[in-house]
């Protein structure tokens, strides 16, 4: 394995690498299972998911009858789960995107969540709960004060960070402020030594095109999927 091959390992389970690693402080474990609060996230990760033991452990972690999104490397679930469903995507990693800051993008915080679920809810870049924001750092900007398009961080792998709901209002779109966005974001995540990636659905072919016109290269294919555990 190439030293490059080797620093990009990570992503193939980057819930997980996540959740052990940066996002430690917030994760919920047990075993070889770990996941988000139910307000931050919906990302369960098993540390190897042709373990059986892991699969147990997610069980122990959350209880029968529950839906539950597993993320990274999951071919098939062990006894026990059910598929309930899965939308095919794309893991795409920048290899030449041009970062810079933009000054009238604000910071966003937990006040601005009300205004940031109603976006999300109106554009569907993916899910968005009430402490998502606290993954990372969330830059929007606003026209007439309102909020109308925003960026930020989800997972975040050692040495990694995945650019993430970014969205533009309708109303407001072809002005370019989504590239924008991405490029402040994925400066702040520069100025940290680190490198950002991405993930969006295999159909949304819109937003691959954009990805890969301002410098990202797609990895890998991947699956989002959703398990049961009915004993």
């Amino acid at each position: 394995m190439t030293a490059v091959s080797a620093e990009q390992a990570v992503l193939d389970n980057a819930a997980w690498s996540s959740l052990t690693g940066p996002h430690a402080h917030l994760a919920e474990r047990h075993g070889l299972a770990a996941r988000y609060p139910s307000e931050v996230a919906g990302f369960h990760a098993l540390a190897d998911a042709t373990d059986p033991q892991a699969w147990s452990d997610l069980a122990e972690l959350t209880g029968p009858d529950v839906e539950v999104a597993v993320a990274g490397g999951v071919q098939e679930a062990q006894p026990g789960w059910t598929l309930e469903r899965e939308i095919p995507g794309v893991q795409l990693v920048d290899v030449a995107l041009t970062a810079r800051p933009l000054p009238e993008a604000l910071r966003l915080g937990s006040a601005d969540v009300p205004e940031i679920l109603d976006l999300i809810e109106r554009t569907r870049p993916g899910p968005f709960r009430p402490r998502t924001i606290e993954l990372g750092t969330y830059l929007g900007l606003r026209r007439g004060g309102a909020l109308i398009a925003m960026a930020g961080e989800r997972l975040h792998p050692t040495g990694w960070t995945e650019i993430s709901a970014v969205c533009t209002d309708p109303a407001f779109r072809g002005q370019g402020l989504a590239t924008a966005l991405i490029r402040a974001i994925a400066a702040g995540i520069r100025e940290r030594g680190e490198t950002p990636f991405l993930h969006t659905a295999a159909t949304n072919q819109t937003a691959i095109r954009l990805y890969e016109s301002i410098g990202f290269r797609l990895r890998r294919t991947t699956t989002f999927a959703s398990y049961r555990f009915q004993p």
